[in-house]
């Protein structure tokens, strides 16, 4: 059965992913298996983009960035899956953590475990319409962006043993900007993204 009904650019509760073509539920599982494995190579590509912030063991990098831009493409379901290989991975030994890293329990891998819950609050927000205009789509990373920091800071703190103040002031405060820029790049490219969908559809 075709699925061009449920994905055409203008439906309800859709994501960009659900807009690539899957006649047969046989090839809707290939295309899902490809996005997530995507998904995943995307987030440890942009991890390897990694600047040292002074006085922080968090580095300034782009793999927030692509996991929530993951999450908002391919939903709740594929981003959660795709944020979990990721992280399973990474555990595993692909050293594909922010700066080549590997393996749990480092002092950053609670934002990971962030960027995990994120995907999925990200991709909710995305089938609510959440990417389809400007002022939502900076409302919906704001959402995911807080649940990275609300996992990772306290992580942060426990692994090192710092006070709760100081891990905020490294682990959060010197990202705030990076993160409004993120979110400036997300709001021109996921609605302009849809406006394309739509011509084309």
């Amino acid at each position: 059965m075709s699925t061009a009904a449920l994905t055409s650019p203008g439906s309800a509760g859709a994501v960009l992913a659900d807009l690539l073509p899957a006649t047969t539920a046989s090839r809707a599982r290939v295309r899902d298996a490809a996005l997530v494995l995507g998904g995943a190579a995307l987030t440890g590509i942009a991890a390897q983009i990694a600047l040292p912030v002074p006085g922080s063991p968090v580095p300034v990098t782009g793999q927030t960035f692509a996991a929530l831009l993951v999450g908002a493409s391919l939903g709740t379901r594929r981003g959660l899956l795709s944020l979990a290989l990721y992280a399973v991975a990474g555990m595993a030994g692909v050293p594909w953590f922010a700066g080549g890293a590997s393996g749990a329990g480092g002092a950053t891998f609670g934002y990971v475990l962030g960027m995990l819950l994120a995907a999925g609050l990200v991709g909710g927000l995305a089938r609510r319409g959440g990417d389809r205009g400007a002022l939502r789509t900076a409302a919906t990373m704001a959402a995911g962006t807080a649940v990275i920091y609300a996992v990772g800071v306290p992580f942060l703190a426990l692994s090192t043993g710092m006070p709760f103040g100081r891990a905020v002031a490294v682990g959060l405060v010197p990202f705030l900007i990076g993160d409004a820029l993120k979110a400036a790049l997300a709001m021109g490219a996921l609605p302009a993204a849809w406006k394309l969908a739509g011509r084309r559809g």
